[in-house]
């Protein structure tokens, strides 16, 4: 940011909510290494929580963790469809351990303690060849079925691939 031509300043970023139509948005800082936000809408019963650059368990064991540590559950608690980082596998992390991005582990982890009814992974490694996303993506659903989760509400997000709420909500909502 020092080298940026410009004047930046950061303000803290309280939790917020607003409405957009019969949409309620939330806001709230999420741990990355700057300020980041994730966010949630709330359309009747259906739910967004999308939560991009997050590293909830920041090297711990996060299911060990009691409920209040961990960053941005309250977003995506219970979400019809929760898009969050997954940017490591599992033996990539120990080197990147506070970079502000999540290991497979911490993002099944982080789903899986929020309830979510679906979820997406993105915010893939761009050192991460096509053929090893898929493989990826392949363990995120076998491992997902061993935490005893449906191998259907676990994907990796996909260039220009459409995600459905139910129909009582929003009608699509496209993740690229």
């Amino acid at each position: 940011m020092r080298e940026l031509p410009c004047d930046v300043s950061f303000r803290h970023c309280p939790q917020t909510e607003w409405e957009i139509g019969s949409a309620r948005i939330s806001a709230a800082s999420v741990s990355h290494r700057g300020p980041t936000l994730g966010y949630r809408i709330d359309d009747g019963e259906s739910s967004l929580a999308y939560i991009p650059d997050h590293e909830p368990a920041l090297g711990a064991d996060l299911d060990a963790l009691e409920e209040d540590w961990i960053s941005g559950l309250g977003l995506a608690r219970n979400a019809s469809l929760l898009i969050h980082d997954g940017q490591y596998a599992d033996a990539e992390y120990p080197d990147h351990v506070g970079w502000g991005h999540s290991s497979l582990s911490h993002a099944l982890s982080f789903a899986r303690r929020a309830e979510a009814e679906r979820t997406v992974l993105f915010h893939h490694d761009p050192m991460h060849s096509d053929e090893r996303l898929d493989q990826l993506g392949e363990e995120a659903r076998q491992r997902w079925a061993a935490m005893g989760g449906s191998p259907g509400t676990i994907e990796l997000a996909a260039e220009r691939a459409e995600y459905e709420l139910p129909a009582r909500a929003v009608s699509a909502i496209s993740a690229t």
